[in-house]
């Protein structure tokens, strides 16, 4: 699943090297912090967010387990 995100995320914003996504698993949930450099968080989130919700529902179908699974975007 981190390979699949980092490589959507680094199509989309200018900064490649910024690009940073860490993976927390627990018993229940799973957490994608996905870090960018500041200039291409607008990027990487979209017009009303539909980009973010997109990355969102990838991530949710590489799910294991079908646990929950979170994506949370920053710098």
């Amino acid at each position: 699943m981190k390979e699949v995100i980092e490589y959507i995320v680094k199509c989309l914003v200018e900064n490649k090297d910024a690009v940073n996504v860490v993976i927390d698993e627990s018993d229940k949930e799973t957490i994608v912090r996905v870090n960018v450099a500041e200039s291409d968080l607008g990027r990487v989130i979209g017009k009303n967010g539909k980009i973010a919700s997109s990355i969102r529902t990838i991530a949710k179908s590489l799910a294991k387990d079908r646990k929950k699974t979170f994506v949370k975007f920053g710098e």
